[in-house]
């Protein structure tokens, strides 16, 4: 095995533990509750609330770390992952312009925005 083919089996460890690790704070009651709060206004209906959309977030990023750690999902999981990022970048950049409101998860906007970028680069050295 490669001197690659191991930093990539060991990046794609760490990436799924991270992906379980902040999936499973969906369902913390403190936390879901400020991810609940998050939620910008046009994603907030009668039908779909923001509990439920946090619970969908959750499950998406517990799913995508399990799909990392499988070779036959790992391609479906990195892409899917990625496009979850991107997807949840608007509400992350909400949160960031409310520090007062949201505490430690509105992690200013330039260190979320990189954070993210790192992430997507990420999973694309684990597609590599």
């Amino acid at each position: 095995m490669s001197l690659f083919a191991v930093l990539q089996l060991a990046l794609t460890v760490v990436l799924a533990l991270m992906f379980v690790a902040m999936g499973t704070l969906h369902f913390v009651p403190g936390p879901a509750r400020t991810m609940a709060a998050m939620i910008p206004a046009p994603l907030r209906s009668a039908t779909i609330t923001p509990r439920m959309l946090v619970v969908f977030t959750g499950v998406c990023e517990i799913a995508g770390g399990i799909g990392l750690l499988l070779p036959g999902t790992r391609p479906a999981a990195a892409v899917s992952l990625i496009v979850f990022l991107i997807a949840v970048f608007p509400a992350n950049a909400s949160a960031a312009r409310q520090p007062e409101r949201f505490g430690k998860l509105a992690v200013p906007f330039v260190p979320r925005l990189l954070g993210q970028l790192v992430l997507i680069v990420a999973l694309v050295v684990v597609l590599l």
